[in-house]
């Protein structure tokens, strides 16, 4: 008798790890990681990371697809994939990992710690007698479920933050805007930028040369969303002018980021390969048990996206 089953794909997640922790929540599900296993007519939800093309046109009753992550843009567009629920990952773990992320790398550059990391490469004793965090300026661009937590988390510590989204939002000790027509301002005033917001067709290449230079020279930018929301030839050349001083770097047009790109020679870059925010399968499995549950009984399963926005 066959039973409903389960997909996986991800070339970064742990599907042992998954398969424990669903197959604990929901122990009739058929947990497949292989994905030519068994009858393909019984799979009706996929849980996956950037599938290849095609990856959804063998499956026949798709009830439900959830991202192994917070951003969606690897499944929107696609032809392959049938009009069915897509549901992004939102647990508390990810939301931790992000903000502590964002954290670091603001008060990394708020405390001068890159400046004295060149330093001890040196030899040398370095003073720079530090700001007030209430004086320094941080922008965050996105204020969704990670963009949001990560905004008052740095307001929290002190620092003067604003924030920026696509429309209205309330977020205590941060100073929020929204609509394209108040994001120049709002760049022109930040002496950090924290990027977090998700790839659709509207960010694509946001941050391009006009818009980086709106900000004021010798910023800093994190970008912990997605590499194509910055143009990275206008970054490069932001960095290399000076107009931008420093950078932090968690995402990237293209992954792994080639080993001849311009980034990995440039001192004031740091690189992280992909990792300010992860999916820990024991705290999200529970959601995406409750959302097989949710659709088994004919309702909508937790934390949809509108794939014509892309979040």
């Amino acid at each position: 008798m066959s039973r409903d089953a389960l997909v996986f794909y991800s070339d970064f997640d742990d599907a042992g790890a998954w398969k424990k922790m669903l197959t604990s929540e929901l122990p009739d599900l058929d947990f497949r990681n292989d994905v030519a296993a068994g009858d393909l007519a019984d799979v009706r939800y996929a849980l996956v990371w950037k599938p290849p093309a095609g990856f959804f046109a063998r499956f026949p009753n798709l009830a439900m697809v959830t991202n192994l992550g917070a951003g969606v843009d690897s499944l929107v567009g696609r032809d392959d994939l049938p009009d069915v629920p897509i549901t992004r990952l939102s647990d508390t773990g990810m939301v931790s990992l992000m903000t502590s992320y964002v954290m670091f790398s603001v008060i990394r550059y708020a405390r001068d710690i890159h400046l004295f990391e060149r330093a001890q490469r040196r030899r040398e004793w370095h003073y720079v007698h530090p700001r007030a965090l209430a004086a320094i300026k941080v922008g965050v661009l996105g204020l969704g479920e990670l963009g949001a937590p990560a905004a008052k988390a740095l307001a929290g510590l002190g620092f003067n933050v604003r924030g920026w989204s696509r429309s209205p939002k309330s977020i205590e000790g941060v100073r929020c805007s929204a609509g394209l027509e108040t994001l120049d301002g709002f760049l022109a005033d930040t002496e950090i930028l924290v990027v977090m917001l998700p790839l659709t067709p509207e960010t694509r290449s946001l941050l391009d040369n006009r818009r980086l230079s709106l900000l004021p020279h010798a910023a800093k930018l994190i970008n912990a969303s997605r590499g194509a929301v910055v143009d990275e030839a206008a970054l490069i050349a932001a960095l290399q002018s000076g107009q931008i001083a420093e950078a932090t770097l968690d995402v990237f047009t293209v992954e792994p980021l080639p080993a001849d790109h311009a980034f990995w020679g440039m001192e004031n870059v740091l690189i992280t390969p992909h990792l300010a925010s992860i999916t820990v399968p024991e705290a999200a499995a529970r959601e995406v048990a409750e959302s097989i549950r949710r659709v088994r009984a004919g309702l909508a399963p937790l934390h949809l996206i509108d794939a014509r926005r892309g979040y």
